[in-house]
């Protein structure tokens, strides 16, 4: 360059040392600019890295993805593979192929089925009061340990309060716990405590009942009677007049077989289309006649919109009961547990194993799953759960249907032989995977630097999220359902 040339007319006011620093600045820049022939932004204007390194990474249009699984969705009439999306802790999107490039996990659920989270209506878990031989104490169990490794991710609790504990009830078990737990409040106000409670006519109140109810919408889902051994019909007239009054349906364990109150009067004339007849194959009040046919009272009362519920417990499941039953055609409208201490180890032991029972006795899988979710969710008007529609909460159960030989025993030992069995491999809740059975959505550790740490992201993991990952709380949201209405 020479070092006589003139200045441009912009320097022309400089003095000699200025012109110099203006040449030694000019020399600097030709340099960089040879130093760095791929820049594409010149010196004066920037210094930075290539600018396409700068951008932001793009955001990833879902959370978590579960691909070339069988969907099974009964309020969508789906029953075929599909890949399903989940975004915020909502379904996003439900389609035969998904892009996961789109996705920051994909899970590949080739060969299972993926079907909504369970809902289980009959279960008891007003548990740790310390209370001997009562079901708002020692009888009762902590869902979480039974829930999600099969598949569950709603309960709700049959009656274990009333309206006099409830809200102890609420605070220690249902606000702190990770499945969504709702409930049937007792129409006893001292809950299902036993005998000289239960049969306490007194305590009986349908206002009292109705009003807590009303203060706590879409969490109590309905109100439940139970266990009365004496001859009057007022526990269930009572709990009608305040499942009228809170606009919720309510459930029957039925109680002693009494002469003066039979079971087709009970579903004939006292309940409502939409209440719920629980322990429908247990043989103990008459659901089938002498003759060995289901009770022709229990076939008119379904005609009249009355609702028939497994409910399973240590007590109420009967294959001489169940078998013929369902040869006639009288199948159940909602398939649930009664989990309680007296029935998690014995005959019924979790939700998969009674769905187990109806694949045996010729029910369709579909059929099966459809009692399993969105039939119980609709029964205790919760539509928000139960299916896996676009924008609904993302409760999902990812199952295995394996084949083999196993057995499946009723309330009395007798057991049946099957050939296939519901495992389940994954479970979601609220759009993170909160059940992996065999690791499907997480790395080979082998494939993990040396000195690894947590390895998922708060977004789709809560299991084992990196700190810092986890969007909101993580406890307290047992309670929480969505559409409460």
């Amino acid at each position: 360059m020479d070092r006589n040339a003139p200045l441009g007319p912009e320097n022309l006011a400089m003095g000699p040392t200025s012109k110099r620093l203006a040449l030694l600045a000019s020399v600097l820049a030709c340099a960089f600019c040879l130093a760095r022939p791929f820049s594409l932004v010149p010196f004066p204007f920037s210094l930075s890295t290539d600018a396409a390194a700068q951008a932001p990474a793009a955001v990833p249009k879902y959370d978590l993805l579960l691909r070339g699984g069988h969907v099974i969705d009964a309020r969508n009439k789906i029953s075929a593979v599909r890949d399903i999306a989940i975004a915020g802790g909502k379904i996003a999107a439900v389609e035969a192929k998904l892009n996961p490039s789109d996705a920051l996990k994909t899970v590949d659920v080739t060969g299972l089925y993926v079907t909504p989270g369970l809902v289980d209506i009959h279960t008891h878990n007003y548990t740790g009061t310390g209370e001997r031989g009562s079901y708002a104490g020692d009888n009762s169990v902590s869902p979480d340990g039974f829930t999600f490794r099969v598949g569950v991710t709603t309960v709700a609790d049959a009656g274990c309060a009333g309206w006099r504990n409830f809200e102890d009830f609420k605070q220690r078990i249902i606000d702190r716990s990770k499945t969504r737990i709702l409930a049937f409040i007792n129409i006893v106000g001292n809950g299902m405590r036993g005998g000289k409670f239960e049969q306490d006519l007194s305590d009986m109140e349908s206002k009292p009942t109705a009003d807590m109810a009303l203060k706590y919408p879409g969490l109590i889902i309905g109100v439940k009677t139970a266990h009365y051994a004496g001859p009057e019909w007022a526990p269930v007239e009572r709990a009608v007049e305040a499942g009228t009054m809170a606009n919720i349906p309510v459930m029957v364990d039925f109680g002693a077989n009494k002469p003066e109150r039979p079971l087709a009067d009970l579903v004939t004339k006292k309940l409502r289309p939409g209440d719920i007849y629980t322990h429908m194959y247990s043989g103990l009040r008459g659901e089938l006649d002498p003759s060995g046919h289901v009770n022709p009272g229990m076939i008119e009362g379904r005609k009249r919109g009355v609702i028939f519920d497994v409910g399973h417990g240590g007590g109420s499941f009967l294959w001489r009961v169940a078998v013929p039953a369902i040869k006639e055609g009288f199948l159940p409208d909602s398939i649930s547990t009664d989990l309680h201490i007296g029935s998690m180890n014995a005959g019924m032991k979790d939700m998969l194993n009674v769905m187990d029972k109806f694949l045996a006795m010729g029910l369709q899988l579909d059929d099966v799953v459809a009692q399993s979710t969105w039939h119980p969710a609709r029964e205790i008007k919760q539509d928000g759960l139960g299916h896996l529609s676009v924008g609904a909460v993302a409760d999902v159960a990812v199952l295995r249907l394996e084949k083999g030989r196993f057995g499946l025993v009723d309330m009395n030992g007798a057991r049946m032989d099957s050939t296939e069995r519901l495992m389940c491999e994954l479970t979601v809740k609220d759009g993170r995977v909160v059940y992996d059975l065999n690791g499907i959505s997480r790395p080979d550790w082998r494939t993990l630097p040396a000195g690894y740490g947590q390895t998922g992201d708060g977004r789709w993991d809560g299991l084992n999220p990196a700190r810092g990952t986890t969007p909101g709380p993580q406890r307290g949201r047992g309670g929480a359902a969505p559409n409460r209405r």
